[in-house]
């Protein structure tokens, strides 16, 4: 048999196996890493994911009941993966990152947020924004009337007020007068300067000037809820940035105040209004 002959044969062999997904014996078979290779049932194989180790990997592997060895697998990225559609994480990459970690706590807390209950229950809407936890919800009676959202604090030095405040002022759209024109959509001033917006940057980084940061589609839903004059009860207090050495004898506050920090800020006990 020429070569130019065995190479015809192997070529219509692929095509016969790959048409009719299977094998036969003494045929050619098209390579184990083809793009169509199916499972022993017949179903494309499962994507593999790339997605490598993360900061959060022994967290989420606690939170997914997944062997805890703080080491991501083609398991354990298929799994985050699927947790990310599942609570509206984007992108959905398997990464087991900071951002997945604080959507989840948010989420796990959605039912009942104020089950510690260190934000006041009035008869009026009261917005709640736990500093500790870095989550924002409000609550009328004993009804949460706007689910958790994960927010962004005050950086060292230029730290969030607590306590009792009241929305004095609302822009839906704002420019900040000290940092740069800084865009502030869906702004609600409660002390000074300082006021729940929306923030187009990483909402997972760093801190704000004092204000309240959230997604800014967060912030919209909440403009078109609150009026002036409403309550908003400020507490808890954000932690120093730590090393993840130790990460898996940490309790899920400590967790959640990784990458956040202000150390040493004292919690003022507030005075209620009116």
């Amino acid at each position: 048999m020429t070569a130019g002959l065995a190479m015809e044969l192997r070529s219509v062999c692929t095509i016969l196996v790959l048409a009719t997904g299977s094998s036969a014996v003494g045929l050619y078979a098209a390579p184990a890493s083809h793009a169509a290779r199916t499972t022993g049932l017949g179903k494309p194989a499962p994507a593999v994911c790339g997605a490598g180790t993360g900061p959060y990997q022994w967290q989420l592997e606690k939170k997914l009941k997944l062997p805890q060895d703080g080491r991501m697998s083609t398991e354990d990225c298929l799994a985050v993966k699927k947790l990310q559609k599942r609570i509206g994480v984007t992108p959905v990459d398997g990464a087991a990152d900071l951002r997945t970690y604080r959507m989840l706590l948010v989420f796990e807390v959605r039912k009942d947020p104020n089950a510690a209950k260190k934000c006041p229950v009035r008869s009026y809407r009261v917005t709640c924004v736990d500093l500790t936890r870095q989550i924002l919800w409000v609550q009328k009676n004993q009804k949460v009337v706007f689910a958790p959202v994960p927010v962004r604090s005050g950086r060292p030095g230029l730290e969030t007020r607590t306590g009792w405040q009241r929305v004095y002022q609302k822009n839906k759209t704002f420019f900040s007068t000290i940092y740069n024109n800084a865009p502030m959509p869906y702004s609600q001033f409660f002390n000074g300067g300082q006021a729940l917006h929306g923030t187009y940057k990483d909402l997972f980084k760093s801190g704000s000037g004092g204000c309240v940061n959230m997604y800014v589609k967060d912030a919209k839903r909440l403009f078109e809820l609150l009026e002036i004059g409403d309550r908003l009860y400020i507490y808890g207090r954000k932690q120093p940035i730590r090393a993840m050495e130790g990460a898996a004898v940490k309790s899920d506050d400590q967790l959640v105040r990784e990458a956040f920090g202000s150390d040493g800020i004292p919690v003022v006990d507030p005075v209620p209004l009116g």
